[in-house]
């Protein structure tokens, strides 16, 4: 069934999601009255460093401006059928709940918007919600290990695809997709680098809350990655030459193209909880 609003939440058996019910959020450690940090705060050798946090806090945005951008990297277009809209005055499809979470809402639309600038050049039906990190994950011997994780509620389902992923700022030779939904309740965790190496794992209840981790190690010019969801293992692959490559942190919600071209008539949530990136500092 397509996604729509019910009032359950945890122990749903359907593809539901309500706004405004919200379990409890899993602490970070964070100083005292911040929002989110945007400026990686400087570890010692051997230990492990914040480079992004954000939990999403209050109802004002000056902390998510200094962590985020709004759109893509590379604007407001992709491979689906949803344009990103989203500005400093244009909280429609991107917004802070009030209550510690950030909303990416797609809605559909009846006019003729023309099509998608990105390949497959999908007519444009939705207004939907992206936003990128200003800070970049690299791998390099400074910083040999990153994690990066996510808690999202999200709705599921035909012409919907949810996703949080890394992708290189460069060409595309680098990804790494952490959370995502193509259609279905499948979480695909995938690595990409000229080749592609996948997992899919049954998500029964995606409109509850669920964390998503990458952690990965450099080897050489290579790294190794290893995917998890609830805390369980499930995946390791290699990125061949992903070291020393700037990659972007993109949370964003998509609509039809792979996930399907009939997607919901009313409109589409995806709740963040928390965003974490952290990084081994070696010197």
């Amino acid at each position: 069934m397509y996604a729509t609003l019910s009032a359950c939440f945890f122990g749903c058996n359907e593809n539901t999601l309500e706004p405004s019910a919200v379990p409890a959020v899993e602490p970070l450690t964070t100083a005292a009255g911040d929002e989110s940090t945007a400026t990686p705060s400087t570890a010692a050798s051997g230990s492990w460093e914040t480079v992004i946090w954000d939990g999403f806090d209050g109802s004002g945005y000056s902390g998510f401006h200094n962590t985020w951008n709004y759109l893509y990297p590379w604007g407001s277009d992709h491979n689906g059928s949803a344009r990103m809209y989203g500005s400093p005055t244009d909280h429609n499809h991107i917004y802070k709940s009030g209550s510690g979470y950030l909303v990416l809402k797609a809605s559909r639309i009846n006019w003729n918007e023309g099509n998608s600038s990105h390949d497959p050049w999908l007519p444009i039906r939705y207004h939907s919600g992206a936003i990128h990190a200003k800070n970049k994950v690299r791998v390099t011997d400074q910083f040999p290990e990153w994690s990066a994780q996510v808690r999202v509620a999200t709705n599921t389902g035909p012409g919907i695809w949810p996703a949080f992923w890394l992708t290189h700022d460069g060409p595309w030779d680098a990804e790494s997709d952490i959370m995502e939904f193509v259609g279905s309740n499948y979480c695909r965790q995938n690595t990409y680098d000229l080749a592609w190496e996948g997992q899919e794992t049954w998500i029964a209840t995606p409109t509850a809350y669920h964390t998503y981790k990458m952690w990965m190690r450099k080897d050489g010019n290579d790294v190794d990655l290893h995917y998890y969801i609830d805390g369980v293992w499930k995946a390791q692959h290699r990125g061949t030459n992903f070291a020393n490559k700037d990659l972007w942190v993109i949370l964003n919600l998509q609509m039809e193209g792979s996930s399907g071209n009939n997607g919901p008539g009313g409109d589409t949530y995806m709740h963040v909880d928390w965003v974490h990136v952290d990084r081994l500092r070696m010197w």
